[in-house]
């Protein structure tokens, strides 16, 4: 029997026909098909990678620069020889050691002073009585465990034996929740404890069902819905104080939602808005304010961001470009964030272990190096040293990323990071001015 060529060879036809008439158009279509097919399954194995990262693997996407290097054949990164500034000491503590607190208990604290006194203070050899020369004083911290009480309100009711203008008393009290049980304090308890602390309220209701009140959850629930009503020119406040600032951070994040009525979810968004100047000396309080909406369509960024004129530090979503374009004033600036570009090529290196990644990865953490040498400092001479530093290794980047996206296939994962990069530049920069 003829022997048949493989795919992949010179050869796509059988032994038997002379070459001259294979058909070279089907020899390129097979090569190309096969190379789409290289690529798609290499889409699919990172996609794959990235699904068993989120459910199995760590959360934190922290990298060694050191390890990096060994990966391209460089020589480790080595610490910076030290200046002629003393540095700050650094506390390291033996993670097998006990680390305790000693006269550190804050002085705010109420101090409870049990005296522990001789009961004769009469000298135990010639019965004089004995002159008290000092004493010793230790601390303790104690608790008061969470105390639930009633709080009666009694109104005492008063008529005249003469007139018969009826019955005099001093008018009930307004309740947060009209005719409800809680007060104000309790409501406040259930607020933190589930928002601040991250405690449920079904756990919530474990923890009063001790005490001996049993209450459903769905009143519970019934209870921060009032509650929150309450708190929405709070709300307001400090929304109009975030927007109000010249450089504001913003982000949405999917929210599952039962549709009312119905018993599904839907995917809604919640919009958070935060302004933070500390690392650049500022005096001004941190705060964030979230938002809910039902979808991701870009007038929900409008509309929260209706008054707000300046630098929007965001991610590559298409709604808040269309912000920018839709401001003919150019009251609002993008500034795209590195951690997102960031995290395209740390998946692709904790998937791939690409050489290409892990070079992107080094060349980001040389800027991330030089912002952690300027955080604090004053916003002049933070440009200072990003103008005189940074700059130079950024304009490095975006030609080496250039280079890079002519030497990978076009649909892969590695190209589409190269891409949202050079795509997002101008935005990416913006923070060397």
């Amino acid at each position: 029997m003829p022997q048949h060529g493989r795919i992949g060879d010179d050869s796509l036809v059988p032994d038997d026909i002379p070459q001259s008439l294979a058909e070279p158009d089907d020899t390129a279509m097979l090569r190309a098909a096969l190379a789409a097919a290289e690529v798609r399954i290499a889409a699919l194995e990172q996609i794959i990678k990235g699904f068993q990262r989120a459910r199995f693997g760590q959360s934190s996407e922290r990298t060694e620069a050191g390890q990096l290097a060994l990966e391209l054949g460089r020589a480790p990164v080595l610490p910076e020889p030290p200046n002629d500034t003393p540095a700050k000491p650094r506390d390291h503590h033996d993670p097998g050691q006990r680390r305790r607190n000693r006269g550190a208990l804050p002085s705010h604290l109420e101090r409870i002073e049990e005296v522990l006194d001789l009961s004769d203070q009469g000298c135990p050899c010639c019965g004089i009585a004995m002159r008290r020369i000092g004493e010793d004083r230790s601390e303790r911290l104690d608790i008061v465990p969470a105390q639930l009480r009633v709080r009666v309100t009694i109104r005492p009711r008063y008529a005249c034996r003469r007139c018969e203008e009826g019955v005099h008393q001093v008018p009930a009290p307004a309740r947060a929740i009209p005719g409800g049980l809680p007060t104000e304090a309790l409501l406040a308890q259930v607020l933190v404890a589930k928002y601040g602390d991250g405690l449920p309220l079904y756990r919530q209701a474990a923890i009063l069902a001790r005490q001996g009140i049993n209450l459903d959850r769905s009143t519970l629930c019934d209870w921060v819905a009032k509650s929150c009503w309450w708190l929405r020119p709070l709300h307001g406040l400090i929304l109009a104080h975030i927007t109000g600032n010249a450089r504001v951070f913003a982000d949405d994040t999917p929210l599952p939602t039962l549709e009312r009525g119905l018993r599904r979810t839907m995917d809604g968004r919640l919009w958070a808005y935060a302004v933070d100047d500390r690392a650049c000396g500022g005096t001004g309080p941190p705060a964030v304010a979230y938002l809910y909406a039902p979808d991701r369509k870009g007038i929900r960024p409008a509309a929260h961001l209706a008054s707000f004129r300046g630098v929007l530090q965001v991610d590559g979503y298409a709604g808040f470009k269309a912000l920018e374009r839709s401001r003919n004033d150019g009251s609002v600036v993008l500034a795209f964030c590195w951690a997102h570009l960031r995290r395209r090529f740390f998946e692709i290196h904790a998937g791939t272990a690409s050489p290409i990644a892990a070079e992107a990865l080094l060349r980001i953490g040389e800027i991330y190096a030089i912002e952690r040498e300027v955080r604090g400092q004053s916003p002049q001479q933070r440009v200072a040293i990003r103008q005189a530093s940074t700059a130079p290794l950024v304009a490095a980047m975006q030609t080496w990323l250039r280079a890079q996206l002519n030497r990978v296939s076009s649909d892969s994962a590695l190209a589409k990071a190269i891409r949202y990069g050079l795509r997002h530049w101008t935005g990416l920069e913006r923070f060397l001015t």
